[in-house]
């Protein structure tokens, strides 16, 4: 199993994806993160069923950076309670998979 994590959360719009995207790979918290298109979420939330549109983002990270990460995603992203779950990546190209660590260490 590699060190490297796929993050999943959700943005309330585009520019608040592409904010949240270009801070953690400004800041070698994620070597990438892909923005999907819009999607409709349905939740509870405050004892109500809820919907919203959502912009998915998909973070590649280290399970080394992901402290950094989620501190950062807490400060930045503008709901209470951002979803935000990390699922350890047990196969992927090996290359690719050294990008993702390389583009993530910290720079002297």
């Amino acid at each position: 199993m590699s060190d490297a994590l796929l993050v999943l959360t959700n943005a309330p719009d585009v520019e608040v994806a592409g904010q949240i995207a270009r801070h953690l790979v400004a800041h070698r918290l994620a070597a990438c993160v892909n923005q999907l298109a819009p999607c409709r979420s349905t939740y509870r939330w405050n004892g109500a069923v809820e919907e919203a549109e959502e912009i998915p983002l998909l973070i590649k990270t280290t399970a080394a950076r992901y402290p950094e990460l989620e501190a950062a995603l807490r400060a930045l992203h503008p709901y209470e309670l951002p979803e935000l779950i990390a699922v350890g990546i047990e196969h992927g190209l090996p290359d690719y998979l050294a990008w993702v660590a390389g583009e993530t260490q910290v720079q002297p």
